[in-house]
């Protein structure tokens, strides 16, 4: 009801705009950081297409049964439908799951290894990001995780 008293054009003081712009800006912050993915955390790829109408629970039990493995562990698991046009991460933070899924609005993921006899592949860190961002792994230029120093 106060604000329809103000008269029109009126502002707020500037140090309470500052405060609000900083605020809002200091949530906003807090919103996009969600999940981040560091070079220490164990990322494992699912290399047969899995049933993407599974939600938590289902690739859970695709994570025990057919990979042989424990969904709470804190790995991150990933998933592909049969088309290859969208992904699915599962991860365990310790309280709850996290199921994150991008579906690609045109074409199909790039990469994606399939001549595995082994049902998981391990992924690094940077390889997850391209992976998200469509990328592929052949055609990147990637420097080497680490490089012998040469002692001379």
């Amino acid at each position: 009801m106060a604000n329809r008293m103000r008269p029109c054009g009126w502002q707020p003081p500037m140090r309470d705009r500052k405060r609000a712009a900083t605020s809002a800006r200091h949530r906003a912050e807090s919103i996009f950081i969600m999940i981040q993915v560091t070079p220490q955390m164990r990322i494992l790829l699912a290399v047969e297409p899995a049933d993407f109408r599974k939600g938590i629970d289902g690739l859970s039990q695709v994570c025990r049964k057919v990979l042989s493995c424990d969904p709470f562990s804190g790995y991150i698991f990933i998933f592909r439908n049969k088309r290859a046009s969208a992904i699915k991460i599962l991860m365990y933070d310790g309280q709850g799951f996290w199921l994150c899924q991008k579906r690609l609005s045109k074409g199909r993921f790039q990469w994606w290894t399939d001549n595995e006899k082994a049902p998981l592949k391990q992924l690094a860190a940077h390889e997850l990001n391209l992976l998200i961002w469509n990328g592929d792994f052949r055609k990147a230029r990637i420097a080497p995780i680490w490089k012998p120093i040469s002692q001379g």
